[in-house]
């Protein structure tokens, strides 16, 4: 079925757009200019950086953009920090939350995966692979298909999370590969930061409830601890699938198919410069969409997620100018996808993977050099496993059973020269070799100045690659549907440029705008071959994009924060077609502060996703709304938080992938969560 305006919303032009934003901007900056009689002064502890003054800002330092603490004005990159503060008074429920709130970035939700898009790409059904995703530093993305999990999936609970940096751009001159719109990396909290004893729950919505018990210290001895164990359930809505009628199902119901329970446990110790962190996460999902020709209405068709690592890290200082780094981990990716087919007779077919790797890395930062500081790194990875099964279980028969392994390696450079007291530059290049595709390089230049007191001004280039993953090159299942393999693949490099300023108007206001652009060769994408139906991998023409984003940030000393956005972008292939799944304009806006009175705390963002393209039609642009109210003066240690989600229940949808009967898959209404934590 076509889209219709009513499910979808209504496409916004620009300057109805614009008018929208700019309207509700100045309504949350009317109501944050007055503070309460009662608010507190600002007290917050230095790590609590939303709280801080922007002159503070301005020396606040990231990790992420270069594998070192600099300035985050001085980063090679237009870095966004999410922190803490912000995931609490926005009442963010899952990492995909946070993403979502930031400048750039779109989220897509299939009833199953949510899926990145980095400006303006996001490809209906691919998991992540363009996206690095970092826990503390630890590349997370899996051995089989690359994923970065952002959605309940992530095995990590959002209450542990510190902060969130995004690093836009190629980030493969430092991280290799899957470094190819960004990096996101999540840092966690300390046991020194949560201090005790803290247990958690939340109900909502569809009956959903969430548990949570975390203990954290820093000992008497110097060593600091942190343990936690989270669950997660929720029955899910009930969807009406008109695309299910035809198919049997009277009245287009999917009832009880939404299901979703996740289990996290986390631990990490620290001690006299090692740290061991251990995360272990399972995530079942039920899935009401019918994927992959299953049987619409009837329950069985699920997918199941675990993710496990250990990372052991250790920093030293051997000398006053140089400081050393090593790491070793391990990591291990489990599915099971159970799919239920109703021709006669019923029958399931399961999917299976397994992925097992451990890596290393060692890396120096001196600064011996007068006016420059070096990075020095190298890196490994052993794949021992990456197995994919498919086999129907009962009459048995196999279809598919690959086994793979392989390695990768690759050794970088980085050196930031300062040039002038108000200029200076940041040049990194590495190489990187993985089983099957031998070497590539990959350079960044950043040139960073400061031509005014308070505004930076960015000049960056860079490139970056993603080697096709085990999945797109050896996955393959016959039948209607089906997937046949290709294990030519290519890798898929991307060259992009950037023009960023960013300019701190005085301490409590900063504005920033960027403008790139971008090119990708050999991109890996999804096709069906027309001599046998089936879908296949190939290296495509090349797409190509450009697009600006700007951005305002507004902070009050009495505690409230307004942060604005707007950004448009361009992204269409080799024929000059716009992309699926790519929205021209995005815009968002989050304001907090505290109540009058002082007992409660308000949140509120509204963010708006302009039409895109689905694989046969267009979805809507629409507005969502969410408002979180929370409070800590219940009784001591006691707090509580009431959060509502698209508020103005509007109705709207995303894009499906070609393995969905719908064209377009719809989004949740109105919810709301109550959430309780007390601490001790």
């Amino acid at each position: 079925m076509a889209p219709s305006t009513a499910l979808h919303g209504s496409s916004t032009r620009t300057g109805r757009l614009a008018a929208r934003l700019a309207a509700g901007a100045a309504i949350a900056a009317s109501l944050l200019a007055a503070p309460s009689a009662q608010a507190a002064p600002d007290t917050a502890p230095a790590s609590d950086l939303t709280l801080l003054p922007i002159e503070r800002l301005m020396a606040m330092e990231v990790v992420s953009a270069s594998k070192f603490p600099q300035r985050l004005a001085e980063a090679p990159a237009s870095v966004t920090v999410i922190t803490a503060a912000d995931i609490k008074d926005y009442g963010h429920r899952t990492l995909a939350d946070v993403l979502r709130s930031i400048r750039g970035l779109h989220v897509s939700y299939d009833r199953n995966y949510s899926y990145l898009g980095v400006r303006g790409f996001s490809r209906p059904g691919d998991y992540n692979t363009r996206v690095l995703l970092l826990v503390d530093g630890y590349r997370f993305n899996d051995n089989v298909y690359d994923q970065a999990s952002i959605g309940s999936e992530f095995p990590i609970d959002i209450d542990l999370i510190e902060r969130v940096e995004f690093v836009p751009g190629p980030g493969s001159s430092v991280y290799g590969g899957n470094a190819f719109f960004g990096v996101v990396n999540v840092i966690t909290k300390r046991g020194a930061d949560v201090g005790g004893g803290e247990l958690a729950g939340s109900a909502g919505s569809h009956r959903s409830a969430t548990g949570r018990a975390t203990y954290g210290r820093r000992l008497d001895n110097g060593a600091d601890l942190l343990l936690s164990m989270s669950a997660h359930r929720s029955r899910g809505q009930d969807h009406f699938y008109p695309e299910f009628v035809p198919l049997g199902v009277a009245d287009g119901m999917a009832r009880g198919l939404d299901g979703d329970r996740t289990r996290q446990l986390f631990a990490r110790l620290s001690y006299q410069g090692w740290t061991l962190q251990a995360v272990h996460g399972e995530r079942n999902k039920d899935v009401p969409t019918a994927p992959y020709g299953t049987a619409p209405g009837i329950s069985g068709t699920q997918t199941t997620d675990a993710n496990t690592y250990l990372d052991l890290k250790h920093s030293s200082a051997p000398a006053a100018n140089v400081e050393l780094t090593g790491r070793l981990y391990y990591g291990r990716y489990a599915f099971e996808g159970s799919y239920l087919y109703d021709a006669p007779p019923l029958y399931r077919n399961r999917d299976s993977v397994r992925g097992e790797w451990w890596g290393a890395e060692a890396r120096m930062v001196s600064t011996a050099i007068d006016r420059h500081k070096l990075v020095f790194g190298a890196e490994y990875q052993r794949d021992m496993r990456q197995q994919q099964k498919n086999y129907d279980e009962q009459p048995y028969a196999l279809y598919l059973d690959d086994r793979r392994e392989g390695d990768r390696a690759g050794i970088y450079l980085q050196d930031e020269m300062v040039l002038h007291d108000k200029l200076r530059l940041n040049a990194g290049l590495r190489y990187d070799h993985a089983s099957g595709f031998g070497g590539i390089f990959n350079p960044r230049l950043g040139l960073i100045a400061e031509p005014f007191e308070r505004t930076f001004v960015k000049l960056l280039y860079g490139t970056a690659y993603r080697a096709p993953n085990a999945y797109e090159r050896f996955y393959a299942v016959p039948g209607v549907g089906g997937q046949k393999a290709n294990p030519d693949l290519r890798p898929e490099r991307i060259r992009t440029g950037e023009l960023a300023v960013e300019h701190f108007l005085h301490d409590s206001f900063r504005v920033g705008a960027s403008l790139f652009r971008y090119k990708i060769k050999d991109h890996i994408d999804s096709t069906v071959d027309p001599a046998d139906g089936l879908t296949v991998f190939r290296n495509i023409d090349g797409v190509r994009a450009t697009g600006f984003g700007a951005e305002a940030e507004h902070v009050w000393s009495w505690g409230a924060r307004l942060r604005v956005s707007y950004s448009r972008q361009r992204a269409q292939d080799a024929s000059g077609a716009r992309l699926t799944n790519s929205p021209r304009h995005l815009a968002k806006l989050n304001a907090t502060a505290p109540l009058p009175g002082g007992w409660l705390r308000a949140g509120a963002e509204l963010q708006y996703t302009g039409a895109r393209r689905t694989l046969a039609g267009e979805t809507g642009g629409f507005w969502l709304g969410n408002l979180n109210l929370s409070t800590d003066r219940l009784a001591p240690g006691l707090e509580a938080s009431l959060g509502l989600y698209n508020i103005f229940n509007r109705r709207y949808a995303d894009p499906g992938g070609s393995e969905h009967l719908q064209d377009a898959i719809r989004q949740d209404g109105r919810s709301i969560r109550l959430k309780l934590w007390y601490r001790f």
